[in-house]
């Protein structure tokens, strides 16, 4: 039986192993995201650098979504994080799915930001 614990240590490995191969840079940082029970989170990072650009999470209180863990809460997230990066003059970004499956939330999350203009 694989216990709550043992599933995320196997997502932090699959999560170490990508992040060998993916880097972002200053000219296409990295849409990273991370997902708990309750809430969806999304961060745009220049890895050359080591700084956030932009981040969105269903936490703020700017984000006005009361429940964070369901596919409406992450296509709004997802809009949000597009429009915060274009208004810093990012148009193309490297998806990181943190170890997740492109499923579910983390997809309507990457659509979402698809289509509010962002380029990965």
């Amino acid at each position: 039986m694989i216990t709550k614990g043992d599933k995320n240590q196997a997502r932090l490995k699959r999560h170490l192993r990508v992040r060998k191969k993916i880097e972002g840079t200053t000219e296409r940082p990295r849409l990273n995201i991370f997902r708990s029970a309750k809430h969806i989170y999304a961060q745009v990072i220049d890895d050359a650098k080591g700084v956030t650009l932009v981040s969105a999470s269903t936490v703020e209180k700017e984000s006005g979504i009361a429940n964070g863990g369901n596919i409406e809460a992450a296509k709004q997230i997802g809009a949000l994080i597009a429009q915060r990066a274009k208004e810093k003059g990012v148009e193309k970004v490297v998806f990181d799915r943190s170890g997740y499956l492109y499923h579910g939330r983390v997809q309507a999350l990457a659509d979402a930001a698809r289509e509010a203009g962002l380029d990965f």
